[in-house]
């Protein structure tokens, strides 16, 4: 959900105007609480440019974009992409729950392909449909095409995509890479609270240092768009491990396919007019460089303290440097749930 209920709505709102912007992943609380933000490793990384925060999914610095774009402007924004809530709340940074049971509320797999395909569509949503043209037997064709709605700006579509590709070349989804194919993506996973966690454990017998009841990845190229959830229909019935890499691999075995069956992932998205790129950083034309992280990317600070200081290794730099040093790879791990297969459930939009 950090891409569109986070990222694109603060950089459409001017909170970010490059994709190597200086952010703060230290203690935190959600806003008018005393309840912390975690990190799913319980740690802080400091000063980091906005592209390693996403691309290594952290928490903290996506509850900030979106107390920085405003829950109603977020909350408009993502029913503009087919996604609408009842109310908003920060916890929305992280996770899709509802007040409401309603389906029209929330997330799925088809709402969150359709979602990301307005990335590579320069920000146009099209709804989804299941019948794009029927052909008669006089040999005549009607069409039932979309409408398209712009949700975004171009410019905003185009930044979110240059930071998307990053989470499959060097973040949290690296088993959904296909070698020589431009795919972008984002991972998605949702969390035990603390009681239910060591509820789980016992009822399981599962004691992974990480286990959630599920976990999705949504990826898309300049054809398709698609989302894959995996999980259990008992919820108490954890994902862990190698499962984690599940819904991963099935869009890197299934983007393979489509790239060699249709070219699907073989060329990059299309850059608008009003940006720039400058390094792995993409900028706002006129914007300042002056917040733009030039640091070593996730190193300034490693604590899982909340008394831990907030640091900065933000600095001025001129518009010929080039920013965005290239991160290291995540090491996936590896385990298995041999007592049952995990369901999973996709949804594939064509651009």
């Amino acid at each position: 959900m950090k891409p569109i209920t986070d990222y694109a709505p603060a950089i459409e709102k001017g909170v970010y105007t490059n994709t190597g912007t200086t952010v703060y992943d230290n203690p935190y609380n959600f806003p008018g609480s005393s309840t912390p933000v975690y990190n799913w490793d319980r740690k802080y990384y400091g000063s980091i440019s906005l592209t390693y925060a996403l691309q290594q999914s952290r928490n903290v610095t996506a509850v900030k974009a979106l107390q920085a774009a405003g829950l109603e402007y977020a909350q408009s924004f993502l029913k503009d992409l087919g996604i609408e809530y009842p109310e908003m709340y920060y916890s929305n940074a992280i996770s899709s729950s509802t007040s409401s049971s309603d389906s029209k509320y929330g997330a799925s797999s088809e709402k969150m392909a359709a979602a990301y395909a307005a990335f590579a569509n320069g920000g146009t949503y099209y709804k989804p449909s299941y019948i794009k043209s029927i052909k008669f037997e006089d040999g005549s064709t009607k069409s039932f095409d979309s409408k398209g709605v712009e949700a975004m700006s171009p410019q905003t579509a185009y930044m979110m995509s240059s930071m998307l590709k990053q989470v499959l070349t060097g973040g949290t989804a690296t088993e959904a890479y296909v070698p020589g194919t431009i795919n972008a993506g984002k991972t998605g996973t949702s969390n035990y609270g603390d009681d239910e966690y060591y509820k789980v454990q016992k009822e399981s017998g599962v004691y992974a240092d990480l286990m959630v009841p599920d976990e999705t990845f949504v990826g898309y190229n300049t054809k398709y768009a698609m989302a894959i959830w995996t999980g259990y229909k008992n919820r108490k019935t954890p994902l862990y491990g190698s499962d984690l890499d599940i819904a991963k691999q099935i869009y890197g075995v299934t983007s393979s396919y489509l790239n060699q069956m249709y070219g699907a992932g073989s060329e990059d998205f299309d850059m608008p007019s009003g940006v720039y790129n400058n390094g792995s950083y993409v900028f706002l034309t006129g914007s300042s460089t002056s917040n733009v992280y030039t640091g070593s990317l996730g190193t300034s600070s490693s604590s899982s303290s909340l008394d831990s200081s907030q640091s900065s290794d933000s600095s001025s730099s001129q518009d010929s440097q080039q920013y965005g040093p290239d991160a290291s790879t995540n090491p996936s791990t590896s385990a298995s749930n041999g007592s049952e297969h995990s369901n999973s459930n996709t949804a594939t939009a064509e651009e």
